[in-house]
């Protein structure tokens, strides 16, 4: 038996290793691409490699069409969740929740600012807000910037990204539809420009109410657009689905909106479109 025995110890690492923040980089769902964030927030959260149009919160979006500072409104308008809805967890929660991770009230910002310098009411859905649902809070907010439009002579632009409506909410939710619908009505006798801009996704009520209704209808490269979802539809009809039904290339194609516009354009052409629809007061 050897009188020398080599006990084994574990090799300690000389230095740490070196790890990689979070959030410095961020891979796209279309390419694959590991994109600098810092890069991908230059360029308006749109992958410089395919195009892919990141989801935009709707401060941001405000910030990107307005030309400087800009005024927002009504910012403390909350539910009071009217019919005390509970599912797995209480409705009431369920806003709590998403008011802290946002630091908004409800799923939609709305400001006044101008657009190369045409002042106008501009209102930005907030999908990070339970799906960017239309509840009371939401189609109150959106009436209420075409009524500033309507007061001050001003277009309106709406962004919409949104699920639809908010199921916890009701009827009161659905009511919203025609709420905002009669307000784009009144809007539209005035002889006031309304541009719906539609990103990815818009859905269910706010489809088949306001994002449906502008004198200009504005979509998002590749964005979501339709009431029910492809895989509703299809059991339903049971039948399969054209490849690309219900994303904004196929829409523009049959006429459901008007054009697809890259978001980097997307200012721009909103310009050009308010110049040439409405003269200022």
């Amino acid at each position: 038996m050897a009188w020398f025995k080599r006990v084994p110890k574990p090799i300690a690492p000389t230095e740490k290793a070196s790890r990689i923040p979070e959030g410095i980089w961020v891979k796209c769902p279309d390419c694959g691409q590991a994109l600098y964030k810092k890069d991908l927030d230059g360029n308006m959260q749109v992958c410089p490699k395919c195009g892919h149009h990141f989801r935009l919160g709707a401060a941001d979006r405000l910030a990107m069409l307005f030309d400087g500072p800009w005024v927002e409104h009504d910012r403390g308008l909350a539910s009071t969740d009217p019919l005390s809805f509970i599912d797995t967890k209480p409705y009431s929660q369920r806003l709590r929740t998403a008011q802290e991770a946002t630091g908004l009230e409800d799923a939609i910002v709305c400001g006044t600012g101008t657009i190369d310098g045409i002042e106008t009411e501009v209102a930005a859905m907030e999908y990070s807000f339970i799906g960017g649902s239309m509840g009371v809070v939401v189609g109150e907010k959106i009436t209420r910037a075409i009524e500033r439009g309507l007061q001050h002579r001003r277009p309106v632009v709406v962004v919409s990204c949104s699920g639809g409506a908010r199921m916890m909410e009701g009827t009161l939710s659905l009511m919203q539809m025609a709420k905002v619908s009669a307000a784009l009505a009144r809007l539209d006798r005035a002889g006031l420009p309304y541009i719906s801009v539609l990103t990815d996704p818009t859905t269910g009520g706010v489809t088949a109410s306001f994002a449906m209704l502008g004198d200009l209808n504005i979509a998002e490269p590749k964005a979501l657009i339709g009431f029910a979802g492809p895989r509703v539809i299809e059991q339903t009809i049971r039948q399969k689905l054209p490849e690309g039904f219900q994303r904004a290339e196929f829409l523009v194609e049959h006429g459901m909106v008007d054009m697809i516009v890259d978001r980097r354009k997307l200012k721009a052409a909103i310009a050009d479109a308010l110049r040439f629809m409405h003269t200022p007061a």
